[in-house]
């Protein structure tokens, strides 16, 4: 029998559970008022997530990181054989389908976990210098970034392609890198961003720019601002938020759950939801700070931090008219299950290696 040892307790970050659960609480209420029966899925997805959770918290990743290269080729892998084999919902080619049960796959929303724990390994092998990492290194690290982007994007899912491209960088930027390739960097996107709208962007993507350049925004975000809108200070009651109960508001569990949110509790709920977020991201943000030479837990929490960051700001921009319209959710908050599973797994990966840093459950040689 295994005696857990005391010290994992100690060293778990109990802070990051309690600054979880109130989003899935609010969710799961606004749902439920909205649509009954998804509500009732959404707990699955709970459930779902919790057991992913205590699976990676359990899993002995120090041990076992000579595996994180294998697991980063094989979602690759299932990332070109999409192209291969892939089926097809909504002009999007993203998934495959598993034999004989019929259950689809989105191999980029699986690819999340793997790609971040890459840089954890990649980073914590070769640690940076003072100065910060030289041209070489930068091209290797951008080999492992790039090289998913493309073919995330080729899919097309440029949502999901553009967040690991900031995460990969950001996490450099973070990281070190020396300044030099920074300003190179910024040289390079100034003359590619003109070239990449005319001949890499599909229609759909280039009408949706448009329509966010454009004086008046498409339908779904006029109808997401008269619902922020009409919130007001305060909010309304559920009866009267006409614009989600009259179903003006579209996809108003998912993708435009903000917009619902703050018709139903207004200024003041639109800005406590926002200071929620800024709490756990920057509480995960602290833990990168904190540790001074496990670049492998730094790397994983400032991915987290990032992924985070980015998916709340895009959505929330996205609702209220000052990014394009992406299918990209607001984290931990709208309906669905493969975002949340993801985020639970990340959280398990990052607990497990905060709680067993100092190996006290596996005999391991490692840090």
């Amino acid at each position: 029998m295994i005696l857990i040892d005391r010290r994992i307790i100690t060293h778990f970050d109990f802070a990051l559970i309690l600054l979880i659960l109130p989003f899935m609480l609010i969710s799961h209420y606004l749902i439920s008022e909205v649509n009954p029966a998804l509500a009732q899925k959404q707990l699955i997805y709970f459930f779902i997530g919790f057991i992913a959770f205590i699976a990676a918290f359990l899993a002995p990743i120090r041990e076992y990181k000579w595996l994180i290269p294998l697991i980063y080729w094989i979602n690759i892998l299932l990332l070109v054989s999409v192209d291969i084999f892939g089926v097809s919902k909504l002009g999007a080619k993203r998934w495959l389908e598993i034999p004989f049960i019929h259950f689809t796959i989105q191999p980029s929303e699986i690819f999340k976990p793997a790609f971040i724990l890459m840089l954890a390994y990649l980073i914590s092998q070769n640690p940076p210098p003072k100065e910060g990492y030289g041209f070489k290194d930068f091209l290797k690290f951008s080999f492992y970034i790039l090289l998913p982007f493309f073919l995330i994007a080729k899919e097309p899912d440029l949502g999901t392609a553009l967040i690991l491209l900031i995460i990969g960088y950001g996490v450099l930027f973070m990281v070190g890198v020396n300044w030099r390739i920074w300003v190179s960097i910024l040289i390079f996107l100034s003359l590619f961003i003109p070239i990449s709208y005319k001949y890499l962007l599909h229609d759909y993507q280039k009408k949706r720019i448009e329509d966010f350049l454009s004086e008046k925004p498409s339908y779904h975000v006029q109808q997401s601002i008269i619902a922020i809108g009409s919130g007001g200070l305060s909010g309304k009651e559920s009866q009267e938020a006409t614009q989600t109960k009259l179903r003006f508001l579209p996809i108003s569990t998912s993708d435009f759950i903000f917009a619902y949110f703050v018709e139903r509790f207004g200024f003041f709920g639109a800005v406590g939801l926002l200071f929620l977020y800024a709490l756990l991201i920057l509480h995960i943000f602290s833990i990168f700070f904190r540790l001074k030479r496990d670049y492998f837990t730094k790397v994983v929490a400032v991915s987290i931090a990032f992924l985070l960051f980015t998916y709340m700001s895009v959505n929330i921009a996205m609702t209220i008219g000052l990014a394009p319209v992406v299918g990209v959710p607001l984290p931990l908050f709208s309906y669905g299950g493969s975002s949340f599973v993801n985020f639970m797994v990340l959280f398990g990966i990052l607990e497990h290696l905060l709680a067993f840093r100092f190996k006290f459950l596996y005999n391991s040689t490692h840090i």
